[in-house]
């Protein structure tokens, strides 16, 4: 039966104004984890404890809190808070059978002991149940009722939080280890075009060592489009996650598609063949969002060049018409001019003029 080989801790010690150890009780399964592993039974009840110690001159304020262990797209084991639903296959839920108080205060320079509290409900199951206790402390900065919109949109804050695993096993019964492939959708990470192929661990316990190999075809076709692979993964007990398969830049394109997928993991082998469509509106919808994918800057192009020959035509019909003008002003001038020594010549001389 699979475990883990240390609590899992977000965040460093020295960024954080506390510290956490686990009080590892009688029914622990393996005494040498720092993190709980309990074998318990339907219908008990017991309590275990987190020592939290400050060492700041301040005291300080915490908020603990349980959850179910989930898988993130990364096939990494969440054990804190994370968006995921609750997964449909989760025999129990950890946040209805653990209780925790919500917030708690750690003295300067003391130690506290904060009590959780397990009540197992009237049923058996086989496997393990896995979650967190996640323990962060309370944000207490004011946020400032003068700063614009804009500027808290750039205020990014950092974090961390002491993150104990909680596992929790009634038998040594084994659990056939079963890996099922659900929807495959077109879908976006970090603003970039991908095939999601949403895998799911049907049962209570780890998938291991999870390796994935991935390939897209048009339906009916062998030609391989978009091809993904990535070793060394783990799922938690009753979970699922999108498996990102990346275009790489490319447009999502309308159509009918194959996923062939195939899996290995230390528990066993799963290959999977599944058709899907993309729709004429998801592609518009991802393509205008992806920002890898090259624009097509054609139009403009055609458009820039429209308004150059446009500015040219009038440039060539501006100085046609100036120039038509200082012809037509120069012929003024020298039709005067030749009318005034028109006259002249007309005009008598002195010697001409009789005498009387």
């Amino acid at each position: 039966m699979s475990a883990l080989s240390q609590a899992p801790i977000i965040g460093k010690a020295s960024e954080l104004n506390f510290a956490v150890e686990s009080i590892i009780p009688d029914n622990q399964r393996d005494k040498t984890k720092t993190f709980f592993d309990l074998r318990v039974a339907p219908k008990s009840e017991q309590v275990v404890e987190l020592k939290l110690r400050n060492d700041t001159t301040k005291d300080v304020t915490v908020e603990p809190s349980v959850n179910s262990a989930t898988t993130n797209l990364n096939g990494v084991v969440e054990y804190g808070a994370t968006k995921a639903k609750k997964d449909s296959t989760l025999p129990i839920d950890l946040k209805e059978i653990v209780s925790v108080a919500s917030e708690v205060t750690i003295p300067a320079n003391q130690e506290i002991k904060l009590p959780i509290t397990i009540k197992m409900p009237d049923r058996t199951f086989d496997g393990i149940l896995a979650g967190g206790i996640t323990i962060k402390e309370k944000d207490t900065s004011k946020s400032d009722s003068n700063t614009s919109s804009d500027t808290q949109g750039l205020a990014i804050q950092n974090k961390y939080a002491y993150v104990v695993a909680l596992l929790l096993n009634q038998n040594d019964q084994p659990v056939e280890a079963k890996l099922e492939l659900n929807d495959v959708v077109p879908s976006q990470v970090n603003a970039r075009n991908v095939i999601n192929a949403n895998l799911h661990n049907v049962k209570s316990d780890y998938i291991n060592s999870l390796d994935v190999e991935a390939t897209i075809t048009k339906k009916n076709e062998s030609t391989a489009l978009y091809t993904s692979s990535k070793k060394n993964m783990q799922m938690a007990p009753n979970s699922n996650f999108n498996y990102p398969i990346s275009l790489n830049g490319e447009k999502l394109k309308a159509g009918k598609y194959t996923l062939k997928l195939n899996a290995q993991a230390k528990e066993g082998k799963w290959s999977f063949t599944k058709d899907f469509t993309i729709s004429e509106t998801d592609a518009k919808k991802y393509n205008s969002q992806d920002v890898s994918i090259k624009k097509d800057w054609t139009w403009v192009y055609i458009l820039i060049g429209i308004l150059l020959i446009l500015i040219a035509l009038f440039l060539i019909f501006f100085i046609i018409r100036r120039n038509r003008k200082k012809q037509e002003e120069r012929r003024r001038l020298e039709a005067a001019r030749n009318r005034k020594n028109v006259r002249r010549k007309k005009r008598p001389s002195k010697d001409q003029i009789p005498k009387k």
